[in-house]
């Protein structure tokens, strides 16, 4: 997994394999555990992700002391995003997901950092 963070943006760039996505759903779903990064660190690179079982939607915050993004919220909010990571891990072709708090968001709270997930098949889909 490479995680990257675009201080320009202000988001964070995930690329991972099936089985990561599939692996970092699993521990959004149950609220605890730690999927690192398999870049070194510098020039923006991560060192993985965090997640914690919380109240209230869903938080996606950067701790820079260790430079891990973290994930935490309760079962139903984090529920919704494992599911859409999920299906980024299951998709048979490519394209990208894009985690960004809007007004009335289903599970994010405001002023959690956006993420885009690159599917493991890359490029834009093909249907």
């Amino acid at each position: 997994m490479r995680l990257a963070f675009d201080p320009v943006f202000g988001e964070v760039d995930l690329t991972a394999s099936a089985e990561e996505l599939a692996g970092l759903a699993r521990a959004v779903a149950e609220g605890y555990g730690f999927i690192g990064s398999t870049s070194p660190l510098g020039g923006g690179t991560l060192a993985g992700v965090g997640v914690r079982k919380a109240s209230g939607p869903v938080r996606i915050e950067l701790d820079a002391s260790r430079q891990v993004l973290v994930i935490s919220g309760a079962p139903g909010a984090r529920a919704i995003l494992a599911a859409n990571l999920q299906s980024m891990a299951t998709a048979e072709d490519g394209g990208h997901l894009h985690i960004d708090y809007f007004p009335g968001h289903p599970y994010l709270v405001e002023g959690s950092l956006p993420i885009v997930v690159n599917s493991p098949h890359g490029g834009m889909p093909t249907r």
